[in-house]
């Protein structure tokens, strides 16, 4: 289906919008008795409370030249690209699912993922307002959902849950040590309860590959004597999006090496 340019634009609008809030959501919520309603909006460096035109995202930004406009200090660069990462996930999301109700359900879930992604990578926590909530929110929403069944939804956060559970048990046993967080069990649980339990076997090889390549790669700079932790749940969530987008190529590829017929 074809959309003009208007519409394109609308939901783009919309993505960095949101984006701005994921980025209080995301500072703030690992905070303990932080709300992200209150205060307003400010600079984290002066707390100087910031204008409505320098809260516009992407805009002020470029605008106050990556700078507050109080301290002169440099504004992180993670607020542009979060606000412009949920207008693209948006552009991408409009595109793939048109104007519907699966759209606005993907919408919020690809925003969630986002905010895991960041919090995660900074604080090496899942925070369970998002994934347990959006475990139950994944499973109602697939009994309106095209994409998927209620039963590969349900399968899906059982397996998903129980899958990283086993790992994360046998690496214990095993090692004697930790491998694998509570947080990375739920996560997966959410992604098996909105994906379907068709989406686990690439989910998991997936962001397993990609994060032992990553792990290498830190151990090989690190220092020596030092060990680098390496948060699961960005490729998780990561691997989650990219299935979003593909599942149908991703299942055309897996049930063609089922038959033998790709190598």
């Amino acid at each position: 289906m074809e959309y003009g340019i208007l519409p394109l634009i609308i939901v783009a609008l919309l993505g960095a919008i949101i984006g701005s809030f994921l980025n209080v959501v995301i500072l703030r919520l690992p905070e303990e008795n932080s709300s992200i309603a209150y205060p307003a909006s400010h600079c984290p460096k002066c707390n100087h409370p910031l204008s409505w035109y320098e809260n516009i995202p992407l805009l002020s930004f470029l605008i106050l030249g990556g700078k507050c406009r109080s301290c002169k200090e440099h504004i992180s660069w993670q607020y542009p690209l979060i606000e412009a990462s949920m207008a693209l996930l948006g552009l991408g999301l409009f595109l793939h699912f048109g104007l519907t109700l699966t759209f606005l359900a993907y919408f919020c879930f690809s925003a969630a993922l986002l905010v895991i992604i960041v919090i995660d990578f900074y604080h090496q926590i899942i925070p369970d307002l998002i994934s347990l909530p959006g475990i139950a929110l994944g499973f109602l929403f697939s009994f309106i959902n095209p994409e998927i069944s209620w039963l590969s939804s349900l399968i899906g956060l059982l397996v998903g849950g129980g899958a990283l559970y086993a790992i994360a048990w046998g690496y214990f046993t095993l090692r004697k040590q930790e491998g694998m967080g509570g947080g990375d069990i739920k996560l997966l649980a959410m992604l098996g309860a909105w994906l379907g339990w068709q989406s686990l076997v690439f989910i998991v090889f997936t962001s397993s590959l990609f994060g032992a390549i990553i792990g290498l790669i830190a151990l090989r700079i690190q220092n020596k004597g030092n060990q680098t932790k390496i948060p699961f749940g960005p490729f998780l969530c990561l691997a989650a999006l990219v299935y979003l987008f593909y599942s149908v190529e991703i299942q055309y590829f897996f049930q063609l090496y089922l038959n033998g017929q790709w190598p």
